[in-house]
């Protein structure tokens, strides 16, 4: 007599997250039940493609920076059901070692202040009282700003 096999059907499919992701940003998340990242992504994607209609100051960097977001939110997606049907099938957490999002409380507000501030300036730029060509000028300050803040972080840590 031949014994039966049963195989249980993984939860998520990892090439229908792609899919998913491939013709619509950020649905692959929203199939991966990640409901806050894939609005997030879907209007990180279209906050993109608008800035692309914004002038010609920051091409093609603004484009590169929309390709590299649209192959990241695939690759994103397709990781994410794999490791969701590991979990579902072993009872364990990823290979990586890393497991489901958990808030952990962080000890900087820097990306939270970066955050206001762009957000004030763009605001800014929307009501035409400063000129988007000039904020791209200044790029740079933030770049000195993050790179500051990690040797401040690292001479900090040591003491």
């Amino acid at each position: 007599m031949v014994d039966k096999v049963v195989y249980t059907k993984p939860p998520k499919s990892p090439v229908l997250a792609g899919i998913l992701s491939f013709f619509f940003p950020g649905t692959g998340s929203l199939y991966n039940r990640e409901y806050m990242k894939g609005i997030l992504y879907i209007l990180v994607f279209a906050g993109l493609v608008t800035l692309q209609t914004q002038g010609d100051a920051g091409q093609p960097f603004k484009g590169l920076i929309l390709g590299g977001f649209y192959f990241f939110q695939i690759i994103d997606a397709v990781l994410v059901a794999k490791a969701i049907n590991q979990k579902a099938l072993t009872g364990e957490a990823p290979k990586n070692g890393e497991d489901f999002a958990v808030a952990v409380k962080g000890g900087s507000i820097l990306w939270g202040a970066i955050l206001i501030a762009l957000g004030a300036i763009f605001l800014l730029g929307n009501f035409d009282i400063i000129d988007y060509d000039t904020i791209w000028r200044f790029w740079p300050v933030l770049v000195i700003g993050i790179g500051g803040k990690i040797i401040y972080d690292y001479y900090r840590r040591d003491k």
